[in-house]
């Protein structure tokens, strides 16, 4: 069985798409899946009359707004291989779901605008994966559109990442003006493109030999071939070791509205990420690949099927082999736990699985015991590490509408923290009838808003407070606070874990409060924003 575990995680790859707002992320995850025919035909959230939806962004509120709030799994076969697609939010307002599914993968493709650059929430995603270890090959995407020089756009990277860009894929001509791309491992060629109507199926690929792409594009073939013997003449040439070293980042150039370039990333995912591993344990040792099954619960997302109301926790396989039905143990309370209703997920969709292996992603319905970050093991005993909780910094009091829906208010609210959609905070001055949600981002709160009503059929009203800040501390610094002569904040305890939280207006305050109580304990959240 170990010389199965282990030849079956050869063939995984688990990665994730990371991207600022508005880079294309979805699109290129919806054109990733065309490519390797999981789906027939490729749609926009705001696409043509006709076009379907994003088979990522499946929740109604994703599809008005066109963004992800949500992380999404999709799962497909390609080249032999069983590909594990993460899609992430974007929006930094979700950062703590980006984080969370960057702990469950081993490779990210980093979306980037031709046009803007590296922007903050990309800086801060690579950072993250940068602290995990997880080799980052880059797409910049967009090149059909009118943006800046390639050239730039690589020193940009090196630069502010310090990271040698390798790119793997060449543009002809600049952006705007795409004319075909460079295979660099076989510089000889170009490929040109004819997009398909709508971008709906795969665009048309033209192989050129070099006597053709110069007859046919001119001097836009002659720049790229000197641009391409200015970069191997730098050493900006892939390196296998260099990319898993968190050294060197493969790059591809694209369009994923046209599906231009996209079938060569998908390949270069198969080629060149790397499968799973064995896996870091909170202790400081590793979970071998081919000891029993254990798990990381990453996600848990409520409602995903409508009609059954139900609760699905994401499991990252990390050892041995999932088998449906199986017994395994919650590493955080010892408890054993029935594996039953297992599932493989694509987006909204999902279908009965009855085996997974290393880097695999499993759907347990109805897991209403799980929480994200547990540690699901069988046999012999295995606890990863956390995840981060984030510093909030926007905090409303939720009130039920209508009082007749208490218990669906008390439901929802419930749910939404165990997802981490926010945090649940509760004091004894205010009690469980006013619990005040804590959040990174205010767009959050509409999350909240809307699937209270649309899921729990619970509407809320929420009441903004002043406070902007927050510190864990303890019951005498809570005790403090609520006493401070000086600073005008508030002391609660999050419902999920008990942790104290000093809420503060601001910074400002904060240091007022230490100058009032100097031995009290104050203790620096994890940031989101800095």
């Amino acid at each position: 069985m170990s010389g199965d575990t282990t030849e079956e995680a050869a063939r995984r790859r688990t990665f994730a798409v990371i991207s600022h707002p508005d880079a294309g992320k979805s699109t290129l995850t919806e054109a990733l899946a065309l490519h390797a025919h999981a789906i027939t035909s490729a749609g926009a959230v705001h696409g043509k009359s006709g076009r379907r939806g994003v088979s990522s962004d499946w929740m109604e509120m994703e599809q008005a707004r066109g963004i992800s709030v949500t992380s999404a799994v999709l799962q497909f076969p390609h080249r032999g291989q069983v590909m594990n697609l993460l899609d992430t939010p974007g929006h930094a307002d979700f950062s703590e779901d980006t984080y969370r599914v960057l702990a469950a993968v081993d490779c990210a493709v980093m979306l980037v605008d031709a046009a803007k650059g590296l922007e903050e929430q990309t800086r801060k995603l690579f950072d993250v994966c940068r602290h995990r270890g997880v080799p980052v090959i880059t797409f910049i995407n967009k090149w059909d559109r009118p943006g800046r020089d390639a050239l730039e756009l690589l020193d940009e990277i090196e630069s502010e990442f310090r990271l040698k860009p390798t790119p793997v894929t060449w543009p002809v001509g600049g952006p705007g003006h795409m004319r075909g791309l460079v295979d660099v491992r076989d510089p000889d060629r170009m490929l040109r493109y004819t997009r398909a109507p709508g971008g709906a199926k795969e665009a048309v690929e033209e192989v050129l030999d070099a006597a053709e792409a110069e007859q046919a594009v001119g001097a836009d073939w002659e720049q790229a071939v000197e641009e391409l013997s200015l970069l191997r003449e730098t050493g900006g040439t892939y390196d296998p070791e260099s990319f898993l070293a968190g050294k060197s980042t493969p790059v591809f150039f694209g369009a994923a509205i046209s599906n231009i370039g996209v079938r060569l990333l998908l390949d270069a995912v198969v080629d060149m990420a790397p499968a799973p591993g064995p896996r870091p344990l909170a202790d400081g040792g590793e979970r071998p690949l081919d000891a029993p099954f254990s798990g990381l619960v990453f996600k848990v997302q409520a409602n995903m099927d409508r009609s059954h109301r139900d609760r699905i926790a994401f499991v990252r396989v990390c050892s041995g082999v999932f088998e449906r039905g199986m017994t395994v143990t919650r590493a955080a309370t010892g408890k054993p736990f029935a594996t039953k209703y297992a599932h493989s997920v694509f987006g909204q969709d999902r279908s009965s699985l009855e085996t997974a292996y290393p880097g695999d992603v499993v759907g347990l319905v109805n897991a209403g015991a799980l929480r994200v970050g547990d540690t699901l093991y069988a046999e012999r005993k295995a606890v990863f590490p956390g995840m981060p909780t984030f510093a909030p910094e926007h905090f409303s009091v939720v009130r039920p509408v209508d009082i007749g829906r208490t218990k669906q208010f008390r439901r929802g609210i419930a749910q939404l923290d165990e997802e981490g959609v926010v945090q649940v905070l509760v004091s004894d001055r205010r009690g469980e009838q006013a619990p005040v949600l804590a959040a990174v981002g205010p767009m959050q709160f509409d999350v909240v808003q809307h699937r209270m009503e649309n899921e729990f059929t619970a509407p809320v009203r929420l009441e903004p407070l002043p406070y902007s800040a927050a510190r864990a501390t303890d019951a005498v610094g809570a005790e403090q606070l609520n006493k401070s002569r000086l600073v005008h904040g508030e002391a609660m305890h999050r419902a999920r874990d008990g942790v104290w939280l000093g809420l503060f207006p601001s910074k400002w305050h904060i240091s007022s409060f230490e100058r009032e109580f100097p031995d009290s304990p104050l203790e620096a959240l994890i940031a989101a924003h800095e």
